[in-house]
Protein backbone atom coordinates (compact mmCIF):
# COMPACT_ATOMS: atom_id res chain seq x y z
CA UNK A 1 0.00 0.00 0.00
CA UNK A 2 1.51 3.33 -1.13
CA UNK A 3 1.61 6.76 1.29
CA UNK A 4 -1.61 8.11 -0.71
CA UNK A 5 -3.67 4.92 0.34
CA UNK A 6 -2.62 5.04 3.94
CA UNK A 7 -3.38 8.81 3.61
CA UNK A 8 -6.77 8.10 2.49
CA UNK A 9 -8.68 9.75 -0.59
CA UNK A 10 -7.88 12.97 -2.47
CA UNK A 11 -10.04 15.03 -0.53
CA UNK A 12 -8.50 14.04 2.70
CA UNK A 13 -4.75 14.54 1.58
CA UNK A 14 -4.71 18.52 1.97
CA UNK A 15 -1.47 18.40 0.17
CA UNK A 16 -0.63 22.02 0.88
CA UNK A 17 -1.90 23.50 3.93
CA UNK A 18 -4.29 26.56 4.44
CA UNK A 19 -3.22 30.37 4.73
CA UNK A 20 -1.61 30.23 1.29
CA UNK A 21 -3.95 32.53 -0.37
CA UNK A 22 -7.69 32.90 -0.94
CA UNK A 23 -10.23 30.49 -2.44
CA UNK A 24 -13.45 31.43 -3.94
CA UNK A 25 -16.35 31.34 -1.90
CA UNK A 26 -18.94 28.60 -2.61
CA UNK A 27 -16.78 26.12 -4.37
CA UNK A 28 -14.17 25.10 -1.76
CA UNK A 29 -17.03 25.97 1.48
CA UNK A 30 -13.90 28.13 2.87
CA UNK A 31 -15.08 32.15 2.97
CA UNK A 32 -18.93 31.78 2.79
CA UNK A 33 -20.92 29.31 1.34
CA UNK A 34 -24.51 29.12 -0.58
CA UNK A 35 -26.16 31.14 -3.47
CA UNK A 36 -25.73 34.69 -1.73
CA UNK A 37 -21.28 33.97 -2.07
CA UNK A 38 -21.47 32.45 -4.81
CA UNK A 39 -23.71 34.90 -6.48
CA UNK A 40 -21.28 37.84 -5.50
CA UNK A 41 -17.84 36.10 -6.41
CA UNK A 42 -19.30 36.26 -10.25
CA UNK A 43 -20.71 39.72 -10.00
CA UNK A 44 -16.93 40.45 -9.13
CA UNK A 45 -15.64 38.24 -12.19
CA UNK A 46 -15.23 41.13 -14.49
CA UNK A 47 -13.71 43.19 -12.00
CA UNK A 48 -10.99 40.59 -10.61
CA UNK A 49 -10.41 39.69 -14.90
CA UNK A 50 -9.53 43.04 -14.87
CA UNK A 51 -7.27 43.42 -11.55
CA UNK A 52 -5.65 39.96 -12.85
CA UNK A 53 -3.54 42.13 -14.84
CA UNK A 54 -1.65 44.07 -11.62
CA UNK A 55 -2.39 41.36 -8.66
CA UNK A 56 -0.16 38.98 -7.16
CA UNK A 57 -0.62 36.11 -9.74
CA UNK A 58 2.25 33.63 -8.15
CA UNK A 59 0.15 33.94 -5.35
CA UNK A 60 -2.70 32.87 -6.92
CA UNK A 61 -0.52 29.69 -8.33
CA UNK A 62 0.50 28.97 -5.08
CA UNK A 63 -2.81 28.99 -3.19
CA UNK A 64 -3.43 25.66 -1.56
CA UNK A 65 -6.52 24.99 -3.85
CA UNK A 66 -5.26 25.63 -6.55
CA UNK A 67 -1.73 23.44 -5.92
CA UNK A 68 -3.75 20.68 -4.74
CA UNK A 69 -5.77 20.63 -8.07
CA UNK A 70 -3.00 20.63 -9.83
CA UNK A 71 -1.22 17.63 -7.94
CA UNK A 72 -4.49 15.99 -8.51
CA UNK A 73 -4.40 16.30 -12.30
CA UNK A 74 -1.22 15.35 -12.91
CA UNK A 75 -2.08 12.44 -10.97
CA UNK A 76 -4.40 11.35 -12.83
CA UNK A 77 -2.48 12.06 -16.56
CA UNK A 78 0.70 9.76 -15.40
CA UNK A 79 3.18 9.91 -17.80
CA UNK A 80 6.46 9.29 -18.48
CA UNK A 81 9.16 10.29 -15.76
CA UNK A 82 11.76 12.88 -16.15
CA UNK A 83 15.25 13.18 -16.28
CA UNK A 84 15.42 12.98 -12.42
CA UNK A 85 13.66 9.47 -13.02
CA UNK A 86 10.80 10.54 -10.36
CA UNK A 87 7.36 8.55 -11.05
CA UNK A 88 3.94 10.28 -10.53
CA UNK A 89 3.47 7.95 -7.50
CA UNK A 90 6.39 8.96 -6.18
CA UNK A 91 5.54 12.77 -6.64
CA UNK A 92 3.29 12.46 -3.19
CA UNK A 93 6.15 11.60 -0.63
CA UNK A 94 8.44 14.36 -2.26
CA UNK A 95 5.82 16.63 -1.72
CA UNK A 96 5.55 15.89 1.87
CA UNK A 97 8.87 16.93 2.75
CA UNK A 98 9.51 19.66 0.07
CA UNK A 99 6.37 21.12 -0.45
CA UNK A 100 7.26 24.63 2.03
CA UNK A 101 10.23 24.32 -0.31
CA UNK A 102 8.78 24.45 -3.59
CA UNK A 103 6.33 26.91 -2.71
CA UNK A 104 8.61 29.32 -1.07
CA UNK A 105 10.93 29.58 -4.38
CA UNK A 106 8.00 29.73 -6.43
CA UNK A 107 6.93 33.02 -4.06
CA UNK A 108 10.48 34.06 -4.08
CA UNK A 109 10.97 33.36 -7.78
CA UNK A 110 14.34 31.98 -7.57
CA UNK A 111 12.41 28.36 -8.73
CA UNK A 112 14.28 26.57 -11.53
CA UNK A 113 13.08 24.06 -14.08
CA UNK A 114 15.23 20.94 -15.14
CA UNK A 115 15.80 20.30 -18.68
CA UNK A 116 13.25 18.06 -20.23
CA UNK A 117 14.24 14.86 -21.51
CA UNK A 118 13.83 14.68 -25.34
CA UNK A 119 12.13 11.91 -27.30
CA UNK A 120 10.67 11.34 -30.75
CA UNK A 121 7.84 9.49 -31.10
CA UNK A 122 6.18 8.61 -34.79
CA UNK A 123 3.98 10.82 -36.49
CA UNK A 124 0.63 9.07 -38.12
CA UNK A 125 1.12 11.33 -41.33
CA UNK A 126 5.15 10.13 -41.42
CA UNK A 127 8.39 11.49 -40.05
CA UNK A 128 8.65 12.34 -36.20
CA UNK A 129 7.79 14.48 -33.48
CA UNK A 130 9.56 15.42 -30.83
CA UNK A 131 8.67 15.72 -27.18
CA UNK A 132 9.97 17.18 -24.06
CA UNK A 133 9.25 15.72 -21.05
CA UNK A 134 9.65 17.39 -17.93
CA UNK A 135 10.28 16.47 -14.30
CA UNK A 136 6.38 15.31 -12.77
CA UNK A 137 7.35 18.51 -10.13
CA UNK A 138 7.64 20.80 -13.23
CA UNK A 139 4.35 19.41 -14.66
CA UNK A 140 2.92 20.26 -11.45
CA UNK A 141 3.87 23.50 -11.35
CA UNK A 142 3.38 24.05 -14.76
CA UNK A 143 -0.24 22.43 -14.66
CA UNK A 144 -0.80 25.49 -11.42
CA UNK A 145 0.23 28.21 -13.45
CA UNK A 146 -2.13 26.80 -16.64
CA UNK A 147 -5.05 26.94 -14.10
CA UNK A 148 -4.53 30.25 -12.93
CA UNK A 149 -3.64 31.66 -16.88
CA UNK A 150 -6.28 29.74 -18.49
CA UNK A 151 -9.16 31.43 -17.24
CA UNK A 152 -7.38 35.01 -17.85
CA UNK A 153 -6.79 34.26 -21.27
CA UNK A 154 -9.11 32.12 -22.80
CA UNK A 155 -11.92 34.01 -22.70
CA UNK A 156 -10.13 36.33 -24.96
CA UNK A 157 -9.43 33.71 -27.66
CA UNK A 158 -11.53 33.85 -31.09
CA UNK A 159 -14.40 31.89 -31.57
CA UNK A 160 -13.26 30.14 -34.17
CA UNK A 161 -10.37 28.74 -32.23
CA UNK A 162 -11.00 24.84 -30.82
CA UNK A 163 -8.09 23.33 -30.30
CA UNK A 164 -6.56 22.71 -25.62
CA UNK A 165 -9.79 24.42 -24.94
CA UNK A 166 -12.13 23.78 -22.28
CA UNK A 167 -15.46 23.07 -23.55
CA UNK A 168 -14.26 22.85 -27.31
CA UNK A 169 -13.26 19.80 -29.47
CA UNK A 170 -12.28 18.59 -32.72
CA UNK A 171 -15.51 17.57 -33.54
CA UNK A 172 -16.80 21.29 -33.15
CA UNK A 173 -14.29 22.48 -35.37
CA UNK A 174 -15.04 19.94 -38.31
CA UNK A 175 -18.78 20.94 -38.07
CA UNK A 176 -18.53 24.43 -38.15
CA UNK A 177 -16.18 23.79 -41.36
CA UNK A 178 -18.43 21.50 -42.70
CA UNK A 179 -21.20 24.86 -42.62
CA UNK A 180 -18.92 27.11 -44.20
CA UNK A 181 -18.57 24.60 -47.00
CA UNK A 182 -22.58 24.08 -47.03
CA UNK A 183 -22.71 27.88 -47.59
CA UNK A 184 -21.05 27.88 -50.66
CA UNK A 185 -17.38 28.10 -49.52
CA UNK A 186 -15.82 25.38 -51.74
CA UNK A 187 -12.45 26.30 -51.51
CA UNK A 188 -10.11 26.10 -48.21
CA UNK A 189 -6.90 27.48 -47.98
CA UNK A 190 -5.10 24.92 -46.00
CA UNK A 191 -1.81 26.36 -44.21
CA UNK A 192 0.40 23.99 -42.49
CA UNK A 193 3.43 25.39 -40.31
CA UNK A 194 6.40 23.56 -40.25
CA UNK A 195 7.42 22.21 -36.83
CA UNK A 196 5.47 24.32 -35.00
CA UNK A 197 6.05 23.35 -31.68
CA UNK A 198 9.93 23.27 -32.01
CA UNK A 199 10.65 26.66 -33.82
CA UNK A 200 8.39 28.94 -31.66
CA UNK A 201 9.85 32.80 -31.15
CA UNK A 202 10.44 32.94 -27.29
CA UNK A 203 10.65 36.87 -28.00
CA UNK A 204 7.44 37.00 -29.31
CA UNK A 205 5.31 34.32 -27.33
CA UNK A 206 6.34 36.30 -24.17
CA UNK A 207 5.34 39.83 -25.31
CA UNK A 208 1.97 38.18 -26.01
CA UNK A 209 1.75 36.19 -22.47
CA UNK A 210 2.74 39.79 -21.38
CA UNK A 211 -0.23 41.00 -22.50
CA UNK A 212 -2.14 39.30 -19.90
CA UNK A 213 0.50 39.29 -16.95
CA UNK A 214 2.31 41.64 -15.36
CA UNK A 215 3.71 39.48 -12.49
CA UNK A 216 7.26 39.82 -13.30
CA UNK A 217 7.92 36.45 -11.58
CA UNK A 218 5.11 34.07 -13.52
CA UNK A 219 6.65 35.77 -16.67
CA UNK A 220 10.36 34.97 -15.39
CA UNK A 221 8.79 31.21 -14.84
CA UNK A 222 7.58 31.04 -18.21
CA UNK A 223 10.92 32.01 -19.49
CA UNK A 224 12.63 29.80 -17.22
CA UNK A 225 10.38 26.74 -18.85
CA UNK A 226 10.87 27.76 -22.37
CA UNK A 227 14.49 28.05 -21.95
CA UNK A 228 14.93 24.89 -19.84
CA UNK A 229 17.00 22.40 -21.91
CA UNK A 230 16.55 19.66 -23.43
CA UNK A 231 18.09 16.27 -22.79
CA UNK A 232 19.23 13.84 -25.66
CA UNK A 233 21.01 10.30 -25.44
CA UNK A 234 22.84 11.99 -21.87
CA UNK A 235 23.48 15.61 -23.38
CA UNK A 236 21.94 18.23 -22.43
CA UNK A 237 20.96 20.49 -25.47
CA UNK A 238 20.44 24.40 -24.95
CA UNK A 239 17.10 25.41 -26.36
CA UNK A 240 16.61 29.11 -28.30
CA UNK A 241 13.06 28.82 -29.65
CA UNK A 242 10.10 26.17 -29.28
CA UNK A 243 7.90 25.28 -26.73
CA UNK A 244 8.32 21.07 -26.79
CA UNK A 245 4.86 19.26 -26.50
CA UNK A 246 4.91 17.52 -23.56
CA UNK A 247 3.59 20.21 -21.32
CA UNK A 248 0.69 20.90 -19.35
CA UNK A 249 1.98 24.97 -20.37
CA UNK A 250 2.86 24.49 -24.24
CA UNK A 251 -0.68 24.20 -25.58
CA UNK A 252 -1.74 27.46 -24.25
CA UNK A 253 0.98 29.44 -24.85
CA UNK A 254 0.38 28.22 -28.64
CA UNK A 255 -2.79 29.33 -28.70
CA UNK A 256 -1.64 32.49 -26.86
CA UNK A 257 1.05 32.89 -30.01
CA UNK A 258 -1.61 32.03 -32.27
CA UNK A 259 -4.58 34.92 -31.22
CA UNK A 260 -2.86 36.96 -33.49
CA UNK A 261 -3.50 34.67 -36.64
CA UNK A 262 -6.84 34.26 -36.11
CA UNK A 263 -7.67 38.31 -34.78
CA UNK A 264 -6.07 39.10 -38.12
CA UNK A 265 -8.05 36.83 -39.97
CA UNK A 266 -11.20 38.23 -37.94
CA UNK A 267 -9.99 41.75 -38.99
CA UNK A 268 -10.00 40.75 -42.65
CA UNK A 269 -13.86 38.97 -42.49
CA UNK A 270 -12.53 35.18 -43.21
CA UNK A 271 -14.46 32.33 -41.80
CA UNK A 272 -11.73 29.89 -40.14
CA UNK A 273 -11.42 27.32 -38.02
CA UNK A 274 -7.72 26.38 -36.78
CA UNK A 275 -7.58 23.59 -34.13
CA UNK A 276 -3.80 23.86 -32.80
CA UNK A 277 -1.09 25.02 -35.36
CA UNK A 278 -3.88 23.00 -37.85
CA UNK A 279 -5.94 26.29 -39.29
CA UNK A 280 -8.70 26.17 -42.66
CA UNK A 281 -9.46 29.47 -43.98
CA UNK A 282 -12.58 28.87 -46.39
CA UNK A 283 -13.13 30.88 -49.49
CA UNK A 284 -16.02 30.64 -52.22
CA UNK A 285 -12.94 31.13 -55.59
CA UNK A 286 -9.74 29.78 -56.41
CA UNK A 287 -8.26 33.31 -56.96
CA UNK A 288 -9.16 34.29 -53.61
CA UNK A 289 -7.75 31.16 -52.09
CA UNK A 290 -4.77 31.83 -53.61
CA UNK A 291 -4.37 35.08 -52.41
CA UNK A 292 -5.45 34.67 -49.32
CA UNK A 293 -2.67 31.92 -48.94
CA UNK A 294 0.15 34.48 -49.79
CA UNK A 295 -1.32 37.11 -47.62
CA UNK A 296 -1.73 34.77 -44.73
CA UNK A 297 1.97 33.25 -45.24
CA UNK A 298 3.67 36.64 -45.01
CA UNK A 299 1.73 37.50 -41.77
CA UNK A 300 2.85 34.21 -40.08
CA UNK A 301 6.38 34.87 -41.66
CA UNK A 302 7.02 38.54 -41.01
CA UNK A 303 4.86 39.15 -38.03
CA UNK A 304 4.69 35.70 -36.03
CA UNK A 305 8.66 34.80 -36.96
CA UNK A 306 6.94 30.92 -38.22
CA UNK A 307 7.58 29.10 -41.41
CA UNK A 308 5.21 27.95 -43.45
CA UNK A 309 5.61 24.73 -45.32
CA UNK A 310 4.92 25.76 -48.52
CA UNK A 311 4.97 21.87 -49.98
CA UNK A 312 2.00 21.02 -47.40
CA UNK A 313 0.14 24.31 -47.66
CA UNK A 314 -2.31 24.45 -50.26
CA UNK A 315 -5.49 26.90 -51.50
CA UNK A 316 -7.80 23.65 -53.38
CA UNK A 317 -11.43 22.69 -53.48
CA UNK A 318 -12.78 21.23 -50.40
CA UNK A 319 -13.08 17.49 -51.23
CA UNK A 320 -9.13 17.22 -52.13
CA UNK A 321 -8.12 18.36 -48.34
CA UNK A 322 -8.41 16.72 -45.20
CA UNK A 323 -9.12 18.32 -42.00
CA UNK A 324 -8.50 16.81 -38.41
CA UNK A 325 -9.19 13.20 -40.16
CA UNK A 326 -12.26 14.10 -41.56
CA UNK A 327 -12.46 14.97 -45.58
CA UNK A 328 -15.63 17.71 -46.56
CA UNK A 329 -17.74 17.22 -49.71
CA UNK A 330 -18.85 20.07 -51.60
CA UNK A 331 -22.28 19.85 -50.35
CA UNK A 332 -20.75 19.76 -46.20
CA UNK A 333 -21.35 16.22 -45.68
CA UNK A 334 -18.40 14.66 -44.07
CA UNK A 335 -16.47 11.64 -44.64
CA UNK A 336 -13.75 9.67 -43.35
CA UNK A 337 -10.39 10.76 -44.96
CA UNK A 338 -8.10 8.37 -47.14
CA UNK A 339 -5.37 8.60 -45.06
CA UNK A 340 -7.32 8.35 -41.38
CA UNK A 341 -8.62 4.81 -43.24
CA UNK A 342 -5.05 3.81 -44.17
CA UNK A 343 -3.67 4.62 -40.83
CA UNK A 344 -6.40 2.62 -39.35
CA UNK A 345 -5.21 -0.21 -41.43
CA UNK A 346 -2.18 0.28 -40.61
CA UNK A 347 -2.68 -0.18 -37.02
CA UNK A 348 -4.94 -3.27 -37.34
CA UNK A 349 -2.45 -4.99 -38.89
CA UNK A 350 -0.28 -4.04 -36.16
CA UNK A 351 -2.26 -5.52 -33.66
CA UNK A 352 -3.46 -8.71 -35.83
CA UNK A 353 0.06 -9.78 -36.73
CA UNK A 354 0.00 -13.47 -37.07
CA UNK A 355 3.42 -13.58 -35.03
CA UNK A 356 2.40 -11.53 -31.86
CA UNK A 357 2.14 -15.03 -29.52
CA UNK A 358 -0.63 -13.56 -28.12
CA UNK A 359 -4.29 -15.22 -27.98
CA UNK A 360 -7.02 -14.18 -29.67
CA UNK A 361 -8.85 -13.05 -26.84
CA UNK A 362 -5.90 -10.57 -26.06
CA UNK A 363 -5.59 -10.06 -29.73
CA UNK A 364 -9.56 -8.93 -29.64
CA UNK A 365 -8.88 -7.09 -26.53
CA UNK A 366 -6.88 -4.67 -28.25
CA UNK A 367 -9.00 -4.54 -31.39
CA UNK A 368 -11.86 -3.46 -29.47
CA UNK A 369 -9.89 -0.72 -27.29
CA UNK A 370 -8.63 1.17 -30.21
CA UNK A 371 -12.16 0.01 -32.80
CA UNK A 372 -14.52 1.66 -30.48
CA UNK A 373 -12.17 5.07 -29.91
CA UNK A 374 -12.13 5.74 -33.55
CA UNK A 375 -15.57 4.96 -35.00
CA UNK A 376 -16.95 7.07 -31.71
CA UNK A 377 -14.22 9.79 -33.29
CA UNK A 378 -15.97 9.80 -36.78
CA UNK A 379 -19.61 9.15 -36.00
CA UNK A 380 -20.10 12.24 -37.86
CA UNK A 381 -18.95 10.82 -41.22
CA UNK A 382 -20.98 8.94 -44.04
CA UNK A 383 -19.17 5.87 -43.73
CA UNK A 384 -21.45 2.84 -44.03
CA UNK A 385 -19.68 1.06 -46.78
CA UNK A 386 -16.16 1.51 -45.73
CA UNK A 387 -16.96 0.40 -41.89
CA UNK A 388 -19.40 -3.01 -43.54
CA UNK A 389 -16.09 -3.26 -45.68
CA UNK A 390 -13.32 -2.65 -42.64
CA UNK A 391 -15.27 -5.30 -40.64
CA UNK A 392 -14.93 -8.25 -43.06
CA UNK A 393 -11.51 -7.17 -43.75
CA UNK A 394 -10.89 -7.53 -39.73
CA UNK A 395 -12.80 -10.68 -39.29
CA UNK A 396 -10.94 -12.48 -42.17
CA UNK A 397 -7.44 -11.55 -40.27
CA UNK A 398 -8.78 -12.99 -37.33
CA UNK A 399 -9.59 -15.81 -39.18
CA UNK A 400 -5.74 -16.03 -40.34
CA UNK A 401 -4.92 -15.68 -36.73
CA UNK A 402 -6.89 -18.76 -35.60
CA UNK A 403 -6.08 -21.16 -37.75
CA UNK A 404 -2.35 -20.46 -37.81
CA UNK A 405 -2.55 -21.22 -34.30
CA UNK A 406 -3.80 -24.64 -34.83
CA UNK A 407 -0.78 -25.22 -37.12
CA UNK A 408 -1.33 -28.87 -37.87
CA UNK A 409 -3.85 -30.14 -40.12
CA UNK A 410 -5.71 -32.28 -37.92
CA UNK A 411 -6.08 -29.45 -35.05
CA UNK A 412 -7.57 -27.40 -37.73
CA UNK A 413 -10.27 -30.37 -39.04
CA UNK A 414 -10.92 -30.96 -35.50
CA UNK A 415 -11.33 -27.17 -34.94
CA UNK A 416 -13.60 -26.75 -37.91
CA UNK A 417 -15.66 -29.36 -37.58
CA UNK A 418 -16.14 -28.20 -33.44
CA UNK A 419 -17.85 -25.24 -35.24
CA UNK A 420 -20.24 -27.26 -37.28
CA UNK A 421 -17.69 -27.99 -40.39
CA UNK A 422 -18.86 -31.09 -41.80
CA UNK A 423 -15.73 -33.10 -41.65
CA UNK A 424 -14.95 -33.95 -45.56
CA UNK A 425 -15.16 -29.73 -46.16
CA UNK A 426 -13.06 -29.54 -43.06
CA UNK A 427 -10.12 -31.70 -43.95
CA UNK A 428 -10.05 -30.28 -47.47
CA UNK A 429 -9.29 -26.83 -45.79
CA UNK A 430 -6.66 -28.35 -43.74
CA UNK A 431 -4.81 -30.30 -46.18
CA UNK A 432 -5.02 -27.44 -48.61
CA UNK A 433 -1.55 -26.11 -49.76
CA UNK A 434 -3.18 -22.40 -49.82
CA UNK A 435 -1.92 -19.92 -47.89
CA UNK A 436 -3.19 -18.49 -44.74
CA UNK A 437 -5.03 -15.53 -46.03
CA UNK A 438 -6.64 -17.68 -48.92
CA UNK A 439 -7.63 -20.18 -46.74
CA UNK A 440 -9.29 -17.40 -43.98
CA UNK A 441 -11.44 -16.37 -47.10
CA UNK A 442 -12.07 -19.86 -47.88
CA UNK A 443 -16.39 -20.69 -47.71
CA UNK A 444 -15.51 -23.82 -44.40
CA UNK A 445 -13.39 -20.69 -42.52
CA UNK A 446 -16.72 -18.31 -43.09
CA UNK A 447 -18.96 -21.04 -41.70
CA UNK A 448 -16.69 -21.79 -39.21
CA UNK A 449 -16.14 -18.31 -37.59
CA UNK A 450 -19.42 -16.36 -38.71
CA UNK A 451 -20.26 -13.11 -38.01
CA UNK A 452 -22.19 -14.86 -34.98
CA UNK A 453 -19.05 -16.53 -33.97
CA UNK A 454 -17.44 -13.35 -33.45
CA UNK A 455 -19.85 -11.73 -31.57
CA UNK A 456 -19.83 -15.01 -29.39
CA UNK A 457 -16.20 -13.52 -28.90
CA UNK A 458 -17.23 -10.26 -28.05
CA UNK A 459 -15.10 -8.53 -31.26
CA UNK A 460 -16.16 -4.93 -31.71
CA UNK A 461 -18.57 -4.60 -34.89
CA UNK A 462 -17.43 -0.53 -36.39
CA UNK A 463 -21.11 -1.16 -38.67
CA UNK A 464 -22.98 -1.61 -35.27
CA UNK A 465 -21.11 0.43 -32.87
CA UNK A 466 -21.84 3.11 -35.62
CA UNK A 467 -25.19 2.62 -35.97
CA UNK A 468 -25.33 2.85 -32.42
CA UNK A 469 -24.19 6.36 -31.95
CA UNK A 470 -26.10 7.86 -34.66
CA UNK A 471 -28.71 10.51 -33.55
Amino acid sequence: MDVEQQQGTWTQLRLFEEGMGSVRPGVSGEGGTGTAACEEWQASTASNRERALTANLMERVCERENLNRAYKRVKANKGAPGIDGMTVGELYGWLVEHKEELVKSLLGGSYEPEPVLGKEIDKPSGGKRRLGIPTVVDRLVQQAILQVLEGIVDPTFSESSYGFRRGRNAHQAVKQAAEYVAEGRNIVVDVDLAKFFDRVNHDMLMARVARHVSDKRLLQIIRRFLEAGMMWDGICVERYEGTPQGGPLSPLLANVLLDDLDKELERRGHRFCRYADDCNIYVRTQKAGDRVLRSVTRFLEEELRLRVNQEKSAAAPVQERQFLGYRILRDGRLVIAPRSLERAKRRIRQITRRNRGISLEQMIGELNSYLTGWVTYFRYAACKTHLQRLDEWIRRKLRCVRLKQRKRAKSIADFLQSLGVPECSAWILALSGKGWWRKAGAPQANQAMSIAWFKAQSLVSLFDRYAELQP
